[in-house]
This record gives C-alpha cells, sequence and structure tokens, in this order.
C-alpha cells in the first residue's frame, strides 16, 4: 500500500487507483471522471474543483473528506465503507448520486445541486442543506431529525414516511412538506 501525506495534487488524471492512503492530502483541478478508486483511504482531505463524476469509489474510506466546487455527478456513496465516514460539500454538483443508507449525522451541503439525489433509509440528524437544490431528491425512511432545510429549496418531504422531528424549514419551504396532498398553498 503507498501512503501519500500531506501531499498536494493538481491537474492529476488517473482512471484506477487500489488500496492508495491519503493523509492531510490536497487535490486541486483533478480529472478523476470514470475513474475507478477501490479500497482507498482519504483522511483529512481537501479535493478543490475536481471532477469524480461517475467514477467507482468501492469500499474506499472517507474519513473528514471536503469537497469543494467538485463535480460529483452519478457517485454511489454507499459504496463506501461505513467507518468513520465523514464528508462535507460545498458548491459541488452531486445529482444522481446516491448516500442510500448512509450514517451522516451532522454533514453539511452548502451552496449545492443536489437533484435526484437519493437519501433514502440515510440518518441525516443535524445534517446542514443550506441554499442547496433538492428537486426531485428522494428522502424515503430517511431520520432527519434537527436537520436544517431553512434555506434549501424545491425538496419533497413525506413526514410521514421520514423523521423530521426538530427539523428546521423555512415558511416559504413548507410546501415541500405537503406535495403528496396535491394541494395548493398561496
Amino acid at each position: 500500500m503507498i501512503v501519500h501525506e500531506r501531499k498536494t495534487f493538481k491537474n492529476l488524471t488517473s482512471k484506477e487507483s487500489r488500496d492508495g492512503e491519503f493523509e492531510n492530502c490536497s487535490f486541486i483541478n483533478c480529472d478523476f471522471s470514470n475513474g475507478v478508486f477501490i479500497t482507498c483511504k482519504f483522511t483529512d482531505c481537501v479535493l478543490t474543483n475536481c471532477n469524480l463524476a461517475l467514477a467507482k469509489i468501492g469500499n474506499c474510506q472517507l474519513n473528514d473528506v471536503t469537497f469543494k466546487d467538485c463535480k460529483l455527478l452519478g457517485l454511489n456513496f454507499c459504496d463506501c465503507s461505513d467507518f468513520l465516514f465523514t464528508v462535507k460539500f460545498e458548491k459541488c454538483i452531486l445529482d444522481y448520486s446516491s448516500f442510500a443508507r448512509k450514517k451522516m449525522a451532522k454533514t453539511n451541503f452548502m451552496n449545492s445541486s443536489l437533484r435526484n439525489v437519493d437519501f433514502t433509509g440515510s440518518d441525516l440528524i443535524k445534517a446542514v442543506f443550506a441554499n442547496d437544490d433538492l428537486t426531485n431528491a428522494v428522502f424515503n425512511k430517511t431520520t432527519l431529525k434537527e436537520a436544517d432545510f431553512s434555506t434549501a429549496r424545491n425538496y419533497s418531504i413525506d413526514p410521514e414516511k421520514n423523521n423530521v422531528k426538530k427539523a428546521r424549514f423555512s415558511l416559504y419551504g413548507v410546501t415541500g412538506l405537503l406535495n403528496k396532498y396535491d394541494i395548493r398553498v398561496e
């Protein structure tokens, strides 16, 4: 196993990596689209302006990983190891990605596009969705206790199918909790 510590990787293109370990590393302007990353470990890493669209991240460990201005289209985060899984997203495009059944308490999604993202069965206790677009995002049997949707938009969440106890919503966004009733709020 190759271990990389405190390194900065710029303009890197890689289509496959196995068993690599990255600690306190930065990735800037890297293109990993359609790449395959198997059993890699990322700890305290920051990825900035990187493209991971449709990458395979099977059994990867993401421990305190921050994604900034990244394209993460179609990523299946449920394939990642659950051990120490902690991520943060700032100004990212996560459309068509899946976090199904992931434990993600206190995860921050900030100024990101989360269109068609699957959160089925996820634990999002105290998660923050700040200025995010959640068009067609799927929330089913999702734990959203104390989650903050006060600045999120375009979500549709059924309170009867999800645990939304003490979650925060804006008055404007409350209509996203009533969609299943096919009523008009004016």
